[in-house]
């Protein structure tokens, strides 16, 4: 039986998912987890979900904000037995998972990565911020000419031709000198065979093949020097190095709509040795538009001996007083 993993959370009409054929799948916000979940709620190594036999258990790792399943949270290090289309929360992310025939990811690590890039272009993005590529000409004849890569699925031709995407006025480039696009996290550059080649971080690229632009890095093409700015990789790599955001304790993350929910908190005939459970915190609500205590007969016979008590009490003081 394979595990495929729904991301539940996010506005989006085809939930992102990825099946794995594997004995672990570390789930995190890290760049080396099977599952990259850009977001600070989530640790860097949260959960992992492993194979034991015929089952599939579900473990926290020791995260900050700590990994339920359904409405119950787990003890770190601590295993349960998942059911197919059982709810995880990792953070403030759901996750549906599914133990079932399918057939697994052809690539797992790319997915994931193209995963994680879509997540937060779409964050950016409902915050009105341009997830758009730009390549800027830093160096040459065309200093300042700027490329926008707005369609991320879209390849952009640079080149001496009058119709390439970013026009070059440099005669040591080619006609067609290489080619841009988005590949997984990265932006690639391909040489179009020109006839001075490419040089991408000083090092000169391979024909017809694609290379990864890495931030910082320098692409010279004739007396060309490319510069390039992509906030869609900036803001996933800040996500990633990022220390764990803290969860308030009254914080709530209802669980998405549509999704089959456990039935009860702790299944009966559950396997000896699985995990302890905690409740999961409940919302505090603060108490608004009351109408005021009303005075009962209890509170006056209460009031009336608190007195009595405190009259006493003052003749005893003034006895002892009046003794020395």
């Amino acid at each position: 039986m394979a595990l495929t993993i729904v991301i539940r959370s996010g506005d989006t009409p085809t939930p992102a998912q990825i099946t794995f054929d594997a004995p672990r799948v570390v789930i995190g916000r890290g760049e080396g987890c099977e599952v990259r979940l850009p977001d600070p709620s989530v640790s860097h190594r949260h959960a992992s979900i492993r194979q034991r036999g015929t089952e599939y258990v579900v473990i926290d790792e020791g995260s900050s904000n700590g990994t339920f399943v359904g409405p119950v949270r787990l003890s770190a290090q601590a295993p349960r037995v998942l059911r197919h289309r059982d709810l995880i929360r990792v953070g403030r992310i759901w996750l549906e998972v599914r133990v079932e025939q399918a057939m697994p990811t052809v690539n797992p690590q790319a997915t994931t990565r193209e995963i994680a890039l879509g997540l937060v272009g779409a964050a950016l993005t409902a915050q009105g911020e341009d997830v758009s590529a730009r390549v800027r000409v830093e160096q040459g004849p065309d200093t300042g000419r700027e490329l926008v890569m707005h369609d991320m699925e879209r390849t952009y031709v640079v080149g001496r031709m009058p119709n390439a995407d970013l026009p070059l006025a440099d005669t040591d480039t080619s006609r067609r000198h290489v080619e841009l696009k988005r590949v997984g996290q990265h932006i690639a550059v391909r040489d179009l065979g020109s006839k001075n080649g490419s040089a991408l971080g000083g090092k000169k690229l391979e024909a017809n093949r694609d290379t990864p632009w890495l931030p910082g890095q320098a692409l010279e093409l004739g007396k060309t020097t490319l510069g390039l700015k992509d906030p869609l990789l900036e803001a996933l790599r800040e996500l990633e190095t990022t220390a764990d955001e803290p969860m308030r304790g009254d914080e709530s993350v209802d669980p998405p709509r549509g999704v089959e929910e456990l039935e009860e908190p702790v299944r009966s005939g559950e396997a000896a040795g699985a995990a302890p459970l905690v409740e999961v915190p409940k919302r505090a609500s603060a108490p608004s538009g009351r109408e005021p205590r009303k005075v009962g007969v209890a509170d006056l016979l209460v009031g009336a001996l608190a007195l009595v008590v405190l009259t006493l009490s003052l003749l005893g003081l003034a006895w002892v007083l009046k003794s020395r």
